[in-house]
C-alpha cells in the first residue's frame, strides 16, 4: 500500500545528501542513516568492506570492492588516493581524481567535509572532529587539492554534512580556549558550546573557497534519531559518508 503524504513527510531518508553538491554531474556523494546499520570499522586488520558499507555503496551505484577508507585518528593528515587500497590508517582526509574510486569515512558527531573541483574533476573527503578542526583539516584538504591536481580554491564547491551543532556540542574551557572566541559561547558550570560547522566553514573561506560555494547541510546528529551520536548514545555506532568522481 502506498504511504500517505504524512508518512512520507515524517519518514527519514535512507541517504542524506547536501543539496549544493547533489546537482554536480561529476560527483556522487551521500551520508548513511541508521537504516543501513552500523558503519564502524571492522576488527583491526580486517578489510575495508563490511555488509553495511557494501549495501551503502551499492545504494549510491558504486562498486563496494573499490572503497578506500580514511582510518581517521582525529588529526589533519591528508592522503592522495590513486587506486583501491582498502583502509589508509592514520589519515583524516583523502583526495583523488580517479573516477569510480569511492572514498569513505565514518562519523558519530564529527563533520564530513566534501570538496569537489568540477573543473579538474578532483575530490576530497575529510573527517572534522574538534582536534582535526583545530589542526585545520578543512584548510589542508583545500591545499592538498591545489598541490596534487592544480585545483584553484575559487573553483571548489564544498559541503559540510551532518554533525553535532553549536547548540548541542558542549566542551570544556580547555577545549574552547583552542578556538577563536567567535566560534564558542558560555554554557553552564564553566563549560562552553563549540560550533564546529562554523569553524570549518571559516577555514574553507580563509583557504579561498567562495562563500556561495560552501554548503552546510545543517543536520545535527545529536538531535536526529536516524543518525548515530556519541553524545546522545555512546555505543560506538557510526554513519558513513561516501564520495566519488563519476
Amino acid at each position: 500500500m502506498p504511504r500517505s503524504s504524512t508518512e512520507a513527510a515524517t519518514t527519514p531518508p535512507l541517504v542524506l545528501r547536501i543539496p549544493g553538491l547533489a546537482t554536480q554531474a561529476s560527483l556522487v556523494h551521500g551520508m548513511s542513516t541508521l537504516a543501513f546499520g552500523d558503519m564502524r570499522a571492522p576488527a583491526p586488520g580486517d578489510a575495508a568492506l563490511t555488509p553495511s558499507r557494501q549495501a551503502f555503496a551499492e545504494a549510491l551505484g558504486l562498486e563496494p570492492g573499490r572503497l578506500v577508507v580514511a582510518g581517521a585518528v582525529h588529526d589533519a593528515r591528508v592522503a592522495r588516493v590513486d587506486e583501491p587500497t582498502g583502509v589508509l590508517r592514520g589519515f583524516d582526509a583523502l583526495v583523488t581524481d580517479r573516477p569510480g574510486l569511492p572514498l569513505l569515512a565514518t562519523f558519530a558527531d564529527c563533520y564530513p567535509v566534501v570538496l569537489h573541483d568540477p573543473a579538474r574533476r578532483a575530490l576530497a573527503l575529510a573527517h572534522a572532529g574538534w582536534r582535526g578542526s583545530r589542526a585545520g583539516i578543512a584548510r589542508r584538504a583545500v591545499h592538498a587539492l591545489c598541490r596534487e591536481y592544480g585545483s584553484r580554491p575559487d573553483d571548489l564547491i564544498a559541503g559540510l554534512g551532518p554533525g553535532i551543532c553549536g547548540r548541542c556540542y558542549e566542551v570544556s574551557q580547555e577545549v574552547a580556549g583552542q578556538f577563536d572566541a567567535r566560534h564558542t559561547r558560555p554554557s553552564r558550570d564553566g563549560r562552553f558550546l563549540l560550533d564546529l560547522a562554523a569553524v570549518n566553514r571559516d577555514q574553507l573561506l580563509a583557504a579561498g573557497v567562495r562563500s556561495g560555494r560552501v554548503h552546510v547541510l545543517g543536520v545535527c546528529t545529536r538531535e536526529r534519531p536516524e543518525l548515530p551520536s556519541h553524545r546522545r548514545v555512546p555505543d560506538g555506532v557510526r554513519f558513513a559518508c561516501i564520495a566519488a568522481i563519476r
